[in-house]
């Protein structure tokens, strides 16, 4: 089995479960459904620019695809194809997007996984902390980045003139691909993060999830950065050479349909971080 054909199908999160008829009238091609998830969702952090008051309750909190699904059809029962109004698109983050997306290519049985990393087409910083999905294009035999949550409101306030559905190679990276840049010297480490939370420790939880993603655990302790403590944020000598060698596994998951189980059974060994060891 090649590494591409062990993310063709659903796992617990991506599964559109009773609601998978609403799939039915999908277009086929990746470009297509990457437009029809950026019509479904707002992204809690964009909310103004969509005329959302500030003070409306935006719940953060990642969600099944099932359970996307059914909050889309209660705000506004229809095919998704239909044109919705800023007050009939849930609200969710940059993950949410990447899962809703690698449902539905899945759904037409092309191979699509989510992966955690840094973009850099966001005014926060050089590297902002983002979810993305990956598709495996039969013709020209590569992964392909794409991101569903760049809808034209994105697009025109980013000025991104690239096509969302076929990321280059500069817009993002992985947090291997992150992390191995920074050990390289060729970018500072305190480029990569979320708003004020930069630097090493920050590529170390990036590194991590997306390990997981990889593994299809989307969700994790790793999550709860937000509650790190200052000494978990210190890394020893054997920190980093730990993180090289993930990040070397994470790159290299492609080589071999067996690097998925190697990855699953490393997975399963650094599922708690520092700050709650």
């Amino acid at each position: 089995m090649s590494s591409a054909q062990l993310y063709v199908a659903h796992d617990a999160l991506t599964d559109p479960g009773r609601h998978a008829g609403l799939y039915d009238d999908l277009p086929l091609e990746p470009s297509r459904l990457r437009e029809v998830v950026s019509r479904l969702m707002i992204h809690v952090a964009w909310a103004t620019h969509y005329g959302i008051p500030p003070n409306t309750p935006m719940p953060r909190d990642t969600l099944s695809v099932a359970d996307r699904l059914a909050l889309t059809w209660a705000l506004a029962a229809g095919s998704l194809l239909e044109k919705r109004g800023s007050d009939k698109r849930s609200f969710g983050t940059c993950r949410d997007y990447a899962l809703m997306l690698c449902s539905m290519l899945r759904h037409h049985s092309i191979p699509a996984r989510v992966r955690c990393g840094f973009a850099t087409y966001f005014a926060a910083g050089p590297y902002e902390d983002h979810w993305i999905c990956e598709y495996w294009a039969t013709s020209s035999r590569r992964w392909v980045r794409s991101d569903a949550q760049l809808d034209d409101v994105h697009r025109k306030h980013l000025s991104i003139g690239y096509d969302p559905a076929d990321l280059p190679d500069h817009a993002f990276v992985t947090a291997g691909q992150a992390w191995k840049m920074a050990r390289s010297g060729c970018a500072s480490p305190e480029t990569f993060g979320h708003s004020n939370a930069k630097g090493w420790w920050f590529l170390r939880v990036n590194v991590h999830r997306d390990l997981f993603a990889l593994t299809n655990q989307y969700m994790s302790p790793w999550d709860t950065w937000r509650s790190s403590t200052p000494i978990s944020k210190v890394l020893a000598p054997a920190d980093f050479a730990a993180l090289d060698q993930l990040a070397e596994s994470t790159e290299a998951i492609d080589c071999a349909s067996s690097q998925f189980t190697r990855l699953t059974v490393i997975a399963s060994s650094c599922q708690f971080p520092p700050w709650q060891a």
